[in-house]
């Protein structure tokens, strides 16, 4: 899906019932998904669209086959965009990318269940929506902690939060992949991963 400049980057699907089916991974030209975090993926439709547009080529296909009037085509699996697209050096705040910095856990007691966030200093208090003051929290931590200071709360932080890299939210998402990872998938994601010894 491309806005009205041609970037690739800004328009990840975000409605996951699109993608239950046959959605392709898009590699950048350099042959890395463009993004980690989300994954990213695009519905088979806007693949073929794509692959129609000559904007890319297609490296893998599923055994599914979708008709047109005319002819028949298999369903891509993985395409490569033809054009190198710049990866962005700033990871957008959102709700998503918060809970990956924080690795899907309460930044309170490490529970994995039932998150949202946390400002850890109050907007009643003073405190602002950033990086470096929302924390991923489950509900019951985020209900005990409430509009009180840390020191009045009597919590800890497990992690100080801060603004990440883009390098560590690559990391991340290497870390969290999607429900579902389709085997044609596999050698495109991980082969920049450094090999243990």
């Amino acid at each position: 899906m491309l806005d009205d400049h041609g970037d690739f980057r800004t328009h990840f699907v975000r409605e996951p019932a699109s993608l239950r089916h046959h959605p392709a991974l898009v590699l950048n030209a350099d042959y890395r998904p463009l993004s980690y975090y989300p994954l990213s993926l695009w519905p088979w439709q806007e693949a073929i669209k794509a692959v129609f547009l000559d904007r890319v080529s297609i490296l893998a296909e599923y055994d599914e086959v979708v008709r047109s009037q005319r002819q028949a085509f298999r369903i891509p699996s993985v395409v490569v965009l033809k054009d190198y697209v710049r990866p962005r050096k700033r990871v957008a705040f959102t709700r998503f990318n918060l809970f990956l910095r924080d690795e899907f856990s309460c930044q309170y007691c490490g529970g994995k269940g039932d998150l949202t966030f946390d400002h850890v200093v109050p907007r009643s208090r003073g405190g602002i929506t950033s990086w470096e003051n929302v924390v991923a929290a489950c509900s019951p931590c985020n209900l005990k902690k409430a509009n009180k200071s840390l020191r009045h709360s009597g919590m800890s932080l497990r992690r100080q939060p801060r603004c990440p890299t883009s390098e560590e939210m690559h990391a991340h998402g290497r870390r969290f992949p999607p429900n579902h990872l389709h085997e044609s998938w596999m050698d495109f994601l991980y082969w920049d991963a450094e090999l243990e010894s």
